[in-house]
């Protein structure tokens, strides 16, 4: 059985991931399962909030369009995605892969490839976060006279 923080840890990587990375993933464990569409992939919008400084009030940013799957593999394993865009094959990849990691020991193939991919995109903030860092200013006033 796996437990809920991993579940959600694979479905956040999966949902950042691009089509072309799920798709390597699934590459690795032959071809893609049989599975039936429960809710075939919906493009919807979800309103964005944000928050003053990283730590205020909340407010509404906007609207994101989500596209949304859920998948039933042939042994009963069910698989739901999220993910920003349009992409209903992205989601549909991602809901198989969902199902078929709930199946899978934590030493399998298919979650060595999601803690792999998580470290890339664990690698890429940290660069985007050096990169910001780098061009921060410091303002600061001087006092003339006394």
């Amino acid at each position: 059985m796996t437990d809920i923080a991993t579940r959600q840890h694979w479905m956040a990587v999966l949902a950042r991931a691009t089509q072309g990375e799920i798709d390597a993933l699934l590459q690795q464990t032959g071809p893609l399962p049989t599975h039936e569409l429960l809710k075939a992939p919906q493009t919807g919008t979800v309103m964005v909030e944000g928050r003053a400084g990283g730590a205020g009030r909340r407010f509404n940013l906007g609207e994101a369009t989500v596209t949304r799957c859920v998948v039933r593999l042939e042994g009963g394993a069910m698989g739901f995605s999220y993910a920003l865009g349009r992409d209903g094959r992205k989601a549909r990849l991602a809901a198989v892969t969902d199902a078929l990691l709930q199946g899978e020991a934590e030493t399998g193939p298919l979650r060595r490839g999601v803690f792999a991919l998580a470290q890339k995109q664990q690698a890429a903030r940290e660069l985007a976060s050096r990169k910001a860092a780098a061009t921060k200013v410091d303002f600061f006033t001087l006092v003339r006279g006394g």
